[in-house]
């Protein structure tokens, strides 16, 4: 047992890491690996695997996975600035060299292959996106004669030019609302709520005007016509469970859903251990968001409160998105639930996410100002830690 008294540094470290946030990170990666058990072996023995590759595969990905998280969570807010940096730099120069070079899917460039294994540059893009602008707005809020938030509407250009270059309209969107957000909490005049506001609607209508997929998949949305068989699958497979489901390895309508491990596990949770589940899962990741936007909101460091902000902000936002697809509240998009859907890019990129949360969010000693003397006699106010 780690005493109070100990000064090591993981004694340090559980006294003042947010458990409440570990735990809920631990609990999303157990159900992850729980879920592909329920959800993989259908599509592993579809494309002719072993029923298990997948979920094998998963307890895999969540080894590493949850040590980069603890990892992180170590690390202090310069040392989370460096990690960003670097990461950033990294995969900016990926993503230019995926559009070359990349593997093609379904038209689309965003994998990159290394010794056999895959990346999705752009996963591990948006928590490094985040800290940089985080910095940026944070150093624009101390001194307003650095131009922080131009360079942040640069950077926002640049990635999004590159997601768009793939192309990647989920992820595009996605992108762009958090960093919005994080420019609001960052104090966003009238002027630049307008201004995005009116960019949003043009691009929007401009994807539509341009990606016949993207078009393809709001009119299959809003008119029900076409290709909706995955979709449609997904809300049969909910409504099969019911409220209790019909039992771990009963689902049948999982057994025809072509991504049940991926973008549909949601659907397979509902088929196969009922609505409680969904609301269980959905449950965490709403405290997850409204623990961080609690935290952050009390968090007097501007890059502290910024950096939290968009992180918990990407997190939610990513997990909404993925739910109300299974659920038929909004278009389709290949998008992965958070630490439960297949892949092992996703899982990585997203423990350091939280990994750099749990770092964020640490306990540290206040400031408090102490009354000193100067060498001249007069009396000082002085900060200490």
């Amino acid at each position: 047992m780690l005493s109070r008294l100990d000064r090591s540094p993981v004694s340090n470290w559980w006294w003042t890491i947010d458990r409440w946030f570990l735990a809920a990170f631990l609990m999303l990666m157990i159900l992850g690996v729980v879920l592909s058990f329920a959800a993989s072996p259908a599509v592993a023995e579809r494309i002719g695997l072993d029923s298990f590759h997948f979920a094998t595969r998963q307890i895999i990905f969540m080894v590493p996975a949850s040590i980069v998280m603890i990892g992180v969570s170590f690390l202090n807010a310069r040392q989370i600035r460096r990690l960003a940096l670097v990461m950033l730099m990294m995969t900016l120069l990926l993503m230019v060299m995926v559009l070359y070079v990349g593997v093609e899917v379904k038209g689309a460039r965003r994998w990159i292959s290394f010794a056999g294994l895959s990346v999705q540059p752009s996963e591990f893009l948006k928590p490094a996106f985040v800290i940089i602008c985080a910095w940026l707005f944070a150093e624009h809020a101390r001194q307003p004669d650095i131009p922080g938030n131009l360079f942040a509407m640069i950077l926002l250009g640049l990635v999004i030019a590159l997601l768009v270059a793939q192309p990647d309209l989920g992820q595009t969107m996605l992108t762009l609302a958090t960093w919005c957000v994080m420019f609001f909490v960052a104090g966003m005049a009238w002027f630049w709520i307008i201004a995005l506001g009116a960019a949003g609607v043009v691009g929007g209508l401009a994807a539509y005007t341009i990606f016949p997929h993207v078009a393809g998949r709001i009119d299959r949305f809003l008119t029900g016509e076409g290709d909706t068989f995955q979709v449609d699958m997904g809300r049969d497979a909910l409504v099969n469970g019911g409220w209790f489901g019909q039992g771990p390895g009963e689902g049948t309508v999982k057994r025809v859903i072509p991504d049940s491990h991926a973008d549909f596990v949601f659907a397979v949770a509902g088929e196969e251990f009922g609505i409680i589940l969904c609301l269980i899962i959905m449950a965490i990741f709403a405290f997850i968001v409204l623990r961080g936007l609690s935290t952050a909101l009390k968090e007097h460091d501007d890059f502290t409160r910024y950096a939290v902000t968009g992180l918990v902000t990407l997190f939610g936002l990513q997990s909404f998105i993925n739910m109300g697809v299974n659920v038929q509240l909004l278009p389709a998009k290949g998008m992965t639930l958070p630490f439960i859907s297949y892949g092992g890019s996703s899982a990585i990129a997203i423990a350091i996410s939280m990994g750099m949360v749990l770092a964020l969010t640490r306990k540290r000693p206040e400031k408090r100002s102490q009354i000193g003397y100067s060498r001249s006699g007069g009396r000082t106010l002085a900060a200490a830690e």
